[in-house]
């Protein structure tokens, strides 16, 4: 029997053999960002690292693949080996070696494997099968596209306070294996520092048929130098002269929507208190309404002092 290597898919993937299916699909995308040839242009390294974790995923990822994988262990392998010189009589997991060869059919590899082929999409997409150069693998009647979905591209963007509370666009420029193009991003009112974005359909291209995959772009907020931002709230000190404090009365407020509004301030009001402006903060995301504007007081003194101010200050001292 034709001697073949066997290839731990999980070792692979860098997974338990207990991990779950999303702990592996999680894993294969970390390393397809890594080793991805758009990334690596010119490595063959990278290149033979991402054919070996597709190769893996494509197993491990299908739960009814991925059984038959942990069935038959290192026999796994001697698939490839069947193709190339016909596969032993009367197979079954653990046989003894003492077997006849002769030619395998289409029709015996899917009653074993419910597919004329017992490889991946993924292995014949990227190494190819039969001089068709991977466009296509054959099934053993025809030969049938390979339909595989484009990859996730991942991005990062800024954007000010004002345009996280209004919502806005960024304009995006993505260089690939096609060159260079420019995609939209909207970017909803609400939106929070590290949040995600995506854009359907302007990742990497498709193959095959297959659709393409989506760019997820992160959203990092910069700071303000008015307002602070905890979830929906929005912070800000506010000035507010002596007499206003100690009287009562009102004053000027800035938003985020570029307005200003009054702020009614009780009579004998501290310094440092903390009056709440209600709906006046970041919108929600699911639009249902916006958070609250905190206005912290900042009493100001009427500084410099009048001889009227200064004794009437006199007059507050205690003896």
């Amino acid at each position: 029997m034709m001697a073949t290597t066997f290839h731990d898919y999980y070792a692979t993937l860098g997974v338990a053999r207990t991990a779950t299916e999303k702990e592996v699909k999680s894993a294969f995308r970390k390393l397809a960002r890594q080793y991805h040839p758009d990334v690596n242009p010119g490595n063959k390294e990278a290149e033979a690292k991402f054919k070996e974790i597709t190769e893996a995923y494509e197993v491990l990822g299908d739960p009814e693949k991925r059984t038959k994988y942990d069935e038959l262990g290192p026999r796994w392998e001697e698939h490839e080996a069947w193709e190339k010189a016909g596969r032993p009589a009367g197979f079954r997991p653990g046989g003894g070696p003492d077997v006849e060869y002769r030619t395998v059919s289409p029709e015996e590899l899917e009653g074993l494997f419910g597919r004329p082929t017992p490889f991946s999409d993924f292995f014949y997409d990227l190494f190819g099968h039969g001089g068709t150069g991977g466009a296509t693998h054959q099934t053993g009647r025809t030969a049938a596209p390979v339909a595989r979905r484009g990859n996730d591209v991942e991005g990062e963007g800024e954007i000010s306070l004002e345009e996280a509370f209004r919502g806005t666009v960024r304009t995006l420029e993505l260089t690939g294996s096609g060159g260079t193009r420019r995609v939209e991003v909207r970017i909803p009112a609400g939106i929070h520092d590290g949040a995600r974005v995506r854009a359907t359909g302007q990742g990497g291209a498709g193959a095959g048929g297959g659709a393409n995959g989506d760019l997820l772009v992160k959203v990092h907020i910069r700071p303000h130098h008015t307002f602070t931002r905890e979830g929906d709230t929005l912070r800000a000190r506010v000035a507010v002269p002596l007499d206003v404090a100690l009287l009562g009365g009102s004053v000027e407020v800035p938003t985020l929507a570029g307005r200003r509004v009054a702020l009614t301030v009780p009579p004998e009001t501290q310094n440092g208190a903390q009056l709440r402006l209600r709906g006046l903060g970041m919108p929600r995301l699911r639009g249902e309404g916006a958070g609250d504007l905190i206005a912290e007081v900042d009493v100001r003194l009427p500084l410099p002092l009048t001889p009227q101010q200064r004794q009437a200050a006199t007059g507050f001292r205690l003896s």
